[in-house]
């Protein structure tokens, strides 16, 4: 009876966890989300992407070549997390907040 009472009490903090988990990581994932769209990331990304740019013509490289790896730079950063498995494009019924 003692075992009994303890594999309860096991699955009722296992159910306790679990209901946590399910609650907050979609909503930590929603601000990551957030984060990444909002308009200042935007503003950020697009000022990296043409300081990259810059950059690059300032080295020497020709402006159409510099075009496609500022492309190629902005594309890698975007999809960092869908490489990995993670898309944050659909969390939730909820549009990006901005």
């Amino acid at each position: 009876m003692n075992e009994e009472r303890r594999e309860k009490g096991d699955v009722d903090e296992l159910r306790e966890v679990l209901d946590v988990v399910s609650e907050r990581v979609p909503a930590l994932l929603r601000a990551i989300r957030d984060v990444l769209y909002s308009k200042e990331a935007a503003e950020s990304m697009a000022e990296a992407v043409a300081i990259f740019y810059e950059k690059l013509v300032e080295a020497g490289v020709p402006p159409k070549d510099a075009l496609e790896m500022a492309k190629s730079y902005m594309i890698d950063v975007r999809n960092l997390f869908g490489r990995k498995g993670l898309s944050l494009g659909d969390l939730g019924k909820e549009g990006p907040k901005g």
